[in-house]
């Protein structure tokens, strides 16, 4: 039987991204106190911090459509990082839809949704303040970031601090099968390890991995995972880490890994998340391990991505052993 074409119009990101609060993955503490936000229909300033792609964004949307309903478009500004937001833009974009007469249903307010406003300029946070205040009748802000310590201490004492954490892998694959059914995806379990291990409880980052691998190769096992993320494979890198001599690491290293251009950064955060999850060893020689992968990580970093940096830390990692 052969399988529907498929069909490309929308990213699945976009096709799948949850309408509702309680379609939203993860998180269900705070979703349940949003949802009781929407029931109340008085919502606080918020700010929203997490990681990327576990669905910050999302859940105020979904707040936003289930307060203001038909009324969501003409009610609620988005500004995003990609936008100006200096002070300008607070002072006559922000101020003037603040000041705006919408025809919003008694006891509702508009809503700014600022994200990403970690980035926003230091100035720009504080021209927001006062805007704040006299408007806080008629208009509510809601900002979502990645960490709220970017975000003056004023807003902060102004909002109320939600704060999601990362996706676990089982909620993570829940969501990837519901779109794999609704897709009709062929897929392997490896495959479905590969996107998980890869995305590291991102769910954007997962199904964008999924939609790729269904483009580029149809079939969704993992070796295809791991050549659309061009990241090097935890399997090659788990036995290049046991090999029972030196000589045999540094041949995987050479062979496997830099003579097919992974850069040094992606072999050493795969070293680094590989050796989290080498339970054949003892904790105290696995810490020694993460101990040595985290100093060549940092040398990394500051611009010392030779060869000679990982193959010392093979023959550290061997003397730990």
């Amino acid at each position: 039987m052969s399988r529907p074409p498929l069909t490309l119009d929308l990213p699945w990101v976009e096709k799948y991204r949850p309408k509702q609060l309680r379609d939203t993955v993860g998180n269900e503490e705070t979703i349940l106190r949003l949802e009781q936000i929407a029931k109340d229909g008085n919502m606080p300033h918020l700010i929203i911090s997490g990681l990327p792609g576990i669905g910050k964004t999302t859940s105020i949307h979904c707040l936003a459509h289930e307060l203001l309903g038909d009324s969501y478009s003409q009610g609620v500004l988005e500004l995003n990082a990609s936008d100006d937001r200096g002070i300008d833009v607070v002072r006559n974009q922000i101020k003037q839809f603040a000041q705006k007469k919408c025809h919003l249903e008694p006891g509702k307010h508009k809503i700014i949704i600022l994200d990403e406003a970690d980035s926003m300029t230091a100035g720009a946070q504080q021209a927001l303040r006062r805007t704040m205040e006299l408007y806080s009748n008629t208009t509510r802000f809601a900002f979502a970031c990645n960490q709220s310590n970017k975000i003056i201490e004023p807003l902060q004492s102004r909002c109320a601090i939600l704060r999601y954490s990362k996706l676990t892998d089982e909620q993570v694959l829940k969501r990837l099968l519901d779109i794999i059914r609704a897709e009709d995806v062929q897929y392997t379990n490896d495959g479905l390890e590969a996107l998980i291990f890869t995305a590291e409880g991102d769910m954007r980052q997962a199904v964008n991995n999924l939609q790729s691998t269904v483009a580029g190769h149809g079939l969704v096992n993992g070796e295809n995972v791991f050549k659309i993320v061009d990241s090097p494979h935890p399997l090659v890198v788990k036995k290049m880490l046991l090999a029972p001599t030196l000589d045999e690491s540094i041949a995987l290293l050479k062979n496997e890994l830099w003579d097919k251009g992974y850069s040094s950064v992606d072999i050493v955060t795969t070293c680094f998340r590989v050796t989290k999850t080498l339970y054949q060893l003892k904790e105290a020689k696995r810490l020694e391990m993460i101990k040595e992968i985290g100093i060549t990580h940092m040398r990394i970093l500051e611009g010392v991505g030779t060869y000679l940096q990982l193959a010392c830390l093979l023959a550290k990692i061997h003397q730990i052993k």
